[in-house]
């Protein structure tokens, strides 16, 4: 069945090459996700990838054209243009038009960074905004970070948050307010938490840790999945919210979380807008345990 955007869904039988294959029955196939009703979801993903066929193009066409396997700098390269190419197209245009003006409030320690004799521990600290991410987040995780890439002596890193969530994602009140689109892909680009935590998954491996709880979602899911290890409280939320902006994942999450789960899942995710629990992120190796995760008010 093909829906709005060209995206081409099958139904029961595994299909590499459609978007991705909906079923009933319990599947462990990449390519397949398991529904309550595959008719409603029908519904539904036609009704969504109607309302944004743009963004659900461009999802489709970065999914597929990433390489998993080759280095991640040419991934995040390729959906930070297809992210700056919707910034500028009608669907997110008409999200900010229905939004409508919004400031970003101004947070102190919008990150927390500590060390304890080896391990660097890296908190979000937007609570009141369920560490909502901003451009100042985003700086100061950056700087923290810094701190593990030039300091050999770190061997481990551990990337939570405070309060309720870890991360909700992209703070609302910001977007739209880049100069540019060009100038958007250069800031994502050349100060991307994502390569970095890429580059210490690299050195450190499982030492490279995210905890996470509560609601982990857009960006934050994105930043996570290049960790390691993913340990998840089992009353975590977790999803991918772009399409509802006009907007695919912008912070490296089409490499991270393809890597995990595949691109067909993580086409799903997308489109249908949905949320998973933590039983179904362990299963589908978004997440690496399931374990309490709190974070300190």
């Amino acid at each position: 069945m093909e829906l709005p955007g060209g995206i081409r869904v099958s139904v029961e039988t595994p299909d590499e090459g459609a978007t991705f294959t909906l079923t009933e029955s319990a599947a462990d196939d990449r390519m397949t996700v398991t529904v309550d009703s595959v008719e409603h979801t029908l519904a539904e993903l036609t009704e969504r990838c109607g309302r944004w066929p743009q963004a659900a193009a461009v999802c489709d066409d970065v999914l597929r054209s990433i390489d998993v396997a080759a280095p991640t700098f040419g991934g995040v390269i390729t959906e930070s243009l297809a992210y700056s190419t919707l910034q500028s197209g009608p669907e997110f245009a008409r999200w900010l038009a229905e939004r409508g003006p919004a400031t970003v409030p101004e947070l102190p320690d919008p990150v927390q960074a500590r060390r304890d004799g080896n391990t660097l521990h890296v908190r979000f600290n937007r609570p009141r905004r369920h560490n909502a991410f901003s451009t100042d987040a985003r700086a100061a995780l950056l700087e923290a970070l810094d701190v593990a890439r030039l300091d050999q002596s770190v061997d481990e890193v551990v990337l939570g948050g405070n309060g309720r969530s870890f991360c909700s994602g992209g703070d609302l009140a910001e977007f739209g307010s880049f100069a540019d689109p060009a100038s958007a892909h250069l800031a994502r680009t050349r100060h991307s938490p994502a390569l970095l935590l890429d580059e210490l998954t690299a050195r450190l491996g499982r030492r490279c840790r995210a905890h996470v709880h509560g609601q982990v979602l857009g960006s934050g899911l994105e930043m996570a999945a290049y960790c390691g290890w993913v340990r998840c409280d089992p009353h975590a939320t977790l999803g991918l919210p772009e399409l509802a902006l006009g907007l695919i994942p912008g912070a490296g999450g089409t490499v991270s979380i393809t890597r995990r789960i595949g691109r067909w899942r993580t086409a799903f995710l997308v489109l249908s807008g949905r949320t998973i629990d933590a039983a179904t992120a362990l299963a589908w190796g978004l997440v690496d345990e399931i374990v309490s995760v709190g974070g300190p008010a």
